[in-house]
């Protein structure tokens, strides 16, 4: 396993029908509050010379240091605010929202085709949202249209009250909206015609990490474990891992998706590999309010996506 680039990639159609993806970055930009050898080998080995980093806590020996990194907390520090800082203090040390930048090519992991100009071909493309109930942990789209429905519909549940009310929906079509230079419903129609220019088109799925049980904790792992999941999706554009139908795409059968060694319970993964109808049925009115905010300019797909689910979901509950 390769890493080619960070969180931007240019795409185009190569002679061969198939989607690639160039890199046009030169390193990473990442959050660095939960970074470590544990959650992230790789960076941790990446950031360790040529760094900038901005808001993080500084020791007497002028390295930084953040919540969750490596070993204990300093016996003191200068906060991200340059205050003094013990473990005693009470605050953060480090802006829980403080960055670091960094050469790509120091990554151990860096593939050498990271800087092709013609850049790597894609075979999936990932969807995902922080949903606490309705999403099932990984499922896949029946083709490219539905798959851009997905995308278009993706959202996460707000989770500080100092957001407003805990739990709401907020959509981040295809997690483009802070960044879509124009009206997103012009690009869910690109995003279609982008499809109907080859029939290599990738697989899309929609990933979830961030289901709950009852008492508000993951049900998921998550991090590293996350490759489970990346392992069945690469099976299945290979066609090598079984799936079920369902109103919403296919799901991983149990025996498809390796969870050993994970410990989880009986409950935990029917949660994770199932669909709440009554959820998803409720799903589709906030689904309707979201695109009649595009007015005419939606592309009616994406309505016959919206009535093509409608169905599903009631034709699952005769």
């Amino acid at each position: 396993m390769w890493t080619v680039g960070d969180d931007i990639a240019w795409m185009h159609f190569g002679e061969d029908g198939r989607l690639y993806a160039v890199n046009p970055e030169a390193g990473f930009f990442a959050v660095a509050p939960g970074t470590s050898s544990k959650t992230n080998p790789n960076m941790v080995a990446t950031i360790t010379r040529n760094t900038i980093y901005t808001n993080v806590a500084l020791k007497p020996d002028l390295t930084p240091w953040w919540e969750g990194m490596d070993g204990p907390a300093p016996a003191e520090a200068l906060d991200w605010q340059g205050k003094p800082w013990t473990p005693a203090t009470g605050t953060k040390a480090a802006h829980p929202n403080s960055r670091f930048t960094t050469p790509a090519r120091q990554c151990p992991a860096i593939s050498s085709r990271f800087d092709d100009p013609m850049g790597v071909p894609i075979s999936a493309i990932l969807f995902g949202g922080r949903r606490a109930k309705v999403a099932p942990l990984v499922f896949e789209a029946f083709d490219w249209r539905h798959g851009v429905f997905l995308g278009a519909t993706m959202g996460s549940e707000t989770t500080a009250a100092s957001t407003g009310q805990v739990g709401v929906v907020r959509r981040d079509p295809m997690a483009m909206l802070p960044f879509c230079g124009y009206n997103m419903a012009d690009y869910f129609g690109h995003w279609l015609k982008v499809g109907a220019k080859s029939d290599e088109a990738p697989a899309i799925f929609h990933v979830n990490w961030f289901q709950t049980g009852p008492d508000g904790s993951f049900l998921w792992p998550g991090f590293g474990e996350n490759l489970r999941v990346l392992r069945w999706i690469l099976a299945r554009v290979r066609g090598k891992a079984d799936a079920v139908r369902t109103p919403i795409g296919f799901l991983p059968t149990r025996d498809s998706l390796d969870v050993s060694g994970l410990n989880l319970s009986e409950s935990a993964l029917s949660r994770l590999l199932s669909v709440d109808r009554a959820a998803w049925q409720q799903e589709l009115s906030d689904m309707q309010a979201f695109f009649k905010k595009f007015g005419p300019r939606l592309p009616e797909e994406l309505w016959q996506e919206h009535d093509r689910l409608t169905r599903r979901l009631e034709l699952e509950a005769a």
